[in-house]
């Protein structure tokens, strides 16, 4: 059963920190936005995001190890368990994530798991079904990294809100 509370997600902005290009655009933590966990929140996190046309879902955890992706857009959604991540890079913020959150990310910005519960798990998904790199931030992986991450299209639409709200108005007024 869906919550949707309708409160503004939280905003992130990291800057790039010479190996993560990180992006203009914030990341965005939607809390508490199902309440039901398991196979049934993983489908119907696939089938909202589908929806709004964030797609090539897959299920699983997220990477241990700093890295970010030049090629999409991102969208994880907490289906089990509880974790703290870092975003932004080395020198970016740790925050808590739990079953029911969402977290929105864009091209470029950098993302680990520290630490989780056994059965911790995510939804993952990507704006327009675009193909995914996974970059470490090395240096021979720039300047293309950036040029992608450039190159890249607005999403048409927020992977939970749809075309009219969310970061379809907090990206836009960025570009």
């Amino acid at each position: 059963m869906s919550l949707f509370n309708n409160k503004a997600p939280e905003q992130y902005f990291f800057k790039d920190d010479g190996k993560i290009p990180n992006s203009k655009y914030p990341v965005l933590i939607y809390r508490d936005v199902h309440k039901g966990k398991g196979d049934e929140a993983a489908a119907w996190y696939s089938d909202l995001f589908e929806k709004n046309g964030w797609t090539k879902s897959w299920r699983d955890s997220i990477y241990t190890f700093h890295h970010y992706h030049s090629t999409a857009h991102e969208v994880l959604g907490v289906y089990n368990g509880h974790a703290l991540v870092q975003l932004g890079g080395e020198q970016g913020e740790q925050i808590d994530i739990k079953a029911g959150d969402v977290i929105v990310i864009p091209a470029g910005t950098g993302h680990r798991k520290i630490s989780s519960d056994d059965d911790f798990s995510v939804v993952g998904a990507y704006a327009a079904g675009r193909d995914w790199d996974v970059l470490r931030g090395e240096t021979r992986e720039r300047p293309q990294a950036d040029k992608n991450i450039n190159a890249l299209p607005l999403p048409a639409a927020d992977p939970l809100l749809g075309a009219s709200r969310g970061l379809v108005k907090l990206w836009f007024i960025k570009a």
